[in-house]
């Protein structure tokens, strides 16, 4: 058994696996924030305009790219240490109150910001997991966090499973780290980023409409903003270790064998 076998290896690397496979498989962000705001939620969807879900898709398409080269950036050289997950927290719960006072008109310029602070926070924790955040694949799994414990715009179920997500992504990043370790990112309307971008942008724009409707709603909105993005970043550090800590076992031990010893747990 795949179990077995990591665990005669390395017993912390079977312990890793265990936590990872918990964190990413706790209730997905839609949930929680069911669970925070509850029925007002289901009146502010009412408030979005009627182009809601096409122009937030856009404007999270443009976000994460634009982010995820901001984040980088500002990190500096790629080396392994603890990340500053609080920090982290403490940045985008000040960005989220800036925003929300201001409601909806706030988006555009509130969401990029919010979003490189979590992809910032998402790479940090990539790097604090061994991984050379300068590396074109460690940045296309930094962006692939977004799609983990979101959802699809049609879904009305749980979360798909961690695994059925990536399986979805796995061709079009396999195509975006083929062009850009031949072209680089200065060509970002080619067609195989775009079509990675989109890809995770569609779930990630789908969490993205239950904040708005969250701060669509008058009492809500004006001072439950901060909290609505600590909750975000929560979630998808959360998730970014538990990606990052498969990622690094994966390297160690094979993809196939650490996909059969986690749906063995």
């Amino acid at each position: 058994m795949a179990l077995e076998y990591i665990s005669s290896s390395v017993e912390s690397d079977l312990s890793d696996l265990r936590i990872a496979k918990s964190r990413l498989e706790n209730p997905g962000l839609a949930a929680r924030m069911a669970d925070l705001f509850g029925k007002p939620i289901d009146a502010g969807f009412k408030a979005l305009p009627d182009d809601w879900n096409r122009r937030v898709l856009e404007i999270a398409r443009k976000a994460l790219l634009k982010g995820l080269n901001i984040a980088i950036r500002t990190l500096g050289e790629s080396q392994t240490r603890k990340s500053k997950d609080r920090l982290h927290l403490i940045l985008a719960t000040g960005s989220g109150f800036a925003g929300g006072a201001a409601g909806l008109a706030s988006l555009p310029f509130e969401l990029p910001i919010s979003t490189a602070i979590m992809l910032r926070s998402i790479a940090d924790i990539a790097r604090s997991e061994g991984h050379d955040i300068s590396s074109i694949d460690v940045k296309l799994a930094c962006l692939e966090v977004f799609a983990l414990g979101g959802r699809s715009p049609g879904d009305d179920s749980a979360e798909e499973g961690y695994w059925i997500i990536r399986a979805a992504l796995a061709r079009s990043i396999s195509e975006a780290a083929s062009f850009i370790g031949k072209r680089g990112l200065a060509e970002e309307s080619a067609p195989p980023i775009v079509r990675l971008l989109s890809a995770i942008a569609s779930r990630f724009s789908a969490v993205i409409t239950d904040e708005a409707a969250a701060k669509a709603v008058p009492f809500i909105g004006a001072v439950a903003g901060g909290a609505i993005n600590l909750l975000f970043m929560q979630h998808f550090q959360q998730m970014a270790r538990g990606h990052f800590v498969i990622k690094r076992l994966e390297n160690k031990y094979g993809a196939d064998l650490i996909e059969k010893a986690y749906r063995e747990i």
